[in-house]
């Protein structure tokens, strides 16, 4: 006999995922809050699960690592970091168009937001966290190399595309020890633009 119980309504499309990034986004909220106030390495992962109202094992499906909490954008970075190569104002050259992104998006000036200023002393202040927003970065190699083939009219196994991609966002780390960070990117990106004998002073 067929039941008389009305069924539920199907929930809506997309209110799992809805639900699942809410979840997200406040662990990593909760992450950031705690790190600043009290440094990365004096924050343990049950406290940070407290502060999300979520479990321990809630917290490890979305962040499979302590560090993965602090970086919760990595394809938006990657979206980004292609566009400042495939959207460049015409007669900039892909180096200038990395050059532009690495001091704009990995690097905090004295006016800028201080929010991200404060992001970028964090990371800048912890080794794990440096490491890692290195490795980060890295992976985005094969895409950037294959965007700038593209744009330059190369094959997309070029082994100039690939350095050129390699070096663009290894580039950064010249500046966490660096007095003047800023120029220490110029410099690296001066190599990457004009070449060495550019840069090189002949012996006298």
């Amino acid at each position: 006999m067929p039941s008389t119980t009305t069924s539920p309504s199907p929930a809506p499309v997309g209110r799992r995922e809805r639900k699942k990034a809410a979840t997200r986004q406040a662990i990593a909220d909760a992450a950031l809050r705690l790190f600043l106030e009290r440094g990365y390495d004096e924050v343990g992962i049950r406290e940070i699960a407290d502060a999300a109202d979520v479990s321990t094992t809630t917290l490890f499906k979305h962040f499979p690592v302590k560090e993965a909490l602090v970086f919760d954008e990595d394809s938006d970075q990657e979206a980004r970091l292609l566009a400042a190569v495939r959207e460049r104002p015409e007669g900039r050259s892909v180096p200038a168009a990395l050059r532009e992104h690495a001091l704009t998006t990995r690097l905090a000036t004295a006016d800028g937001d201080p929010a991200f200023t404060a992001f970028t002393d964090l990371v800048a202040g912890t080794p794990a966290l440096r490491d890692y927003a290195q490795n980060m970065w890295l992976r985005h190699t094969a895409a950037l190399a294959r965007a700038i083939a593209e744009e330059s009219g190369l094959a997309a196994d070029d082994p100039a595309c690939t350095a050129l991609a390699h070096f663009a966002l290894e580039a950064p780390r010249a500046a966490y020890a660096h007095d003047d960070p800023r120029e220490a990117i110029n410099r690296a990106f001066d190599l990457l633009e004009h070449g060495w004998s550019a840069l090189a002073r002949p012996k006298a």
